[in-house]
């Protein structure tokens, strides 16, 4: 593939790329017409759901389902697994203990660390070094920082082959070089005025120099989707962090790697765009389907709690189940809507009525709701 020459690529995958280009990138490396074809499929995509976002009565509905498999597969990208059992059963002790699976923990943090970085943003207004740390402490639960400048970091090939274990790409280092690209970075993000004006451009190109960059030493991946999603909601194009971005990326990782790596070693931008825009598209219409798929699940169960049930308030307590997968009886005391007997009274109902399914793990009881977690699945 022949190189753009617009955009100086990296010379020795062997050694730190020090002279990462700062940002913004030459107008020329977007300014192109299959790139804007598919600007559009993405904005109209993600438009659709922001709309669809807003009518909803309680959004706080889907946060916790839909970010939930983002976080999930997000850490998968990581290869971290965990199975939707082990998940599910792990938010709702609601707690991140020894008790959880290493995986489920993983990804408990990850939500953990979209939200944190949510409403970081919403108080600030602005991305700072302190956001990119929180992501990555809550990520890493660590008290590190930014990478120091002796941390000899690569990015290996992987694989079983001859080149596996070889260094595919070596991010930059030294005194200051680190800070001074992420701070180049903050400021384009924060910068109304700079180039691109479009916010998934922006985000495309954000997302490929905080990768190479590479600022920690690990969490780098799941740090740069959650700041994906911030750019987003930041920016007002969604209102909360739902879209579930990280299922295309997921089932494209290979695609996703040599693209990234495309830009660096070939200054190929117009593929990274055209995947990531894509990506965008793609999940923008999946998310809305399963968006449209719980409200109406919710719909049916509410028109069975009003018609076969003496449940008083059942409007709350069908949008308590539907709020996670997995539900205890503590789910419903705790948020103030039913004193205990009561609460668990109806929760045997809905058993009963084969809504929710009992089950008894390790001398607790969850009620789990198969609508959710077959919605959740696809």
């Amino acid at each position: 593939m022949p190189e753009i020459q617009t955009y100086p690529v990296n010379p020795d995958r062997n050694q730190p790329w020090n002279g990462l280009p700062l940002l913004p990138i030459a107008p020329s490396l977007y300014r192109d017409v299959d790139i804007y074809e598919q600007l559009g499929k993405a904005k109209e995509a993600l438009a659709m759901l922001a709309g669809r976002s807003i009518a909803i009565p309680n959004p706080g509905m889907l946060i916790n389902s839909i970010s939930l498999q983002e976080a999930k597969v997000s850490s998968a990208i990581e290869n971290v697994f965990t199975t939707d059992d082990e998940l599910y059963r792990a938010i709702s002790d609601s707690k991140i203990d020894s008790e959880a699976p290493g995986p489920a923990k993983e990804v408990l943090r990850y939500r953990e660390a979209l939200w944190t970085g949510y409403h970081y943003l919403k108080e600030k207004g602005r991305f700072d070094r302190e956001y990119f740390i929180k992501l990555y402490q809550i990520i890493q639960d660590s008290s590190d920082g930014i990478r120091p400048p002796f941390a000899r970091t690569f990015i290996r090939m992987g694989g079983t082959g001859p080149n596996a274990g070889k260094p595919a790409y070596t991010p930059p280092r030294g005194k200051g070089i680190v800070e001074a690209k992420l701070d180049n970075l903050i400021q384009f993000l924060n910068d109304e005025q700079s180039q691109p004006d479009d916010i998934l451009l922006k985000m495309c190109i954000a997302h490929y120099q905080f990768e190479v960059i590479h600022p920690f030493r690990d969490g780098n991946g799941r740090a740069g989707r959650i700041m994906n999603l911030h750019i987003i909601t930041r920016n007002q194009l969604l209102d909360l962090p739902i879209l579930y971005l990280s299922r295309y990326i997921l089932e494209h990782k290979h695609d996703y790697y040599e693209n990234l790596a495309g830009v660096s070693r070939y200054g190929n931008w117009k593929s990274w765009f055209i995947y990531m825009l894509k990506a965008v598209e793609w999940t923008s219409k999946l998310t809305l389907r399963k968006v449209n798929d719980i409200i109406d699940s919710k719909d049916e169960i509410l028109q069975v709690l009003r018609e076969q049930t003496d449940v008083r308030r059942p409007e709350d307590l069908c949008e308590a189940i539907f709020t996670q997968p997995y539900i205890k009886v503590n789910h419903l005391t705790n948020r103030g809507l039913y004193a205990e007997n009561t609460a668990r009274n109806y929760l045997n109902q809905l058993s009963e009525l084969q809504v929710l399914q009992k089950k008894e793990i390790r001398g607790r009881h969850y009620y789990i709701n198969p609508a959710l977690v077959e919605i959740l699945a696809y």
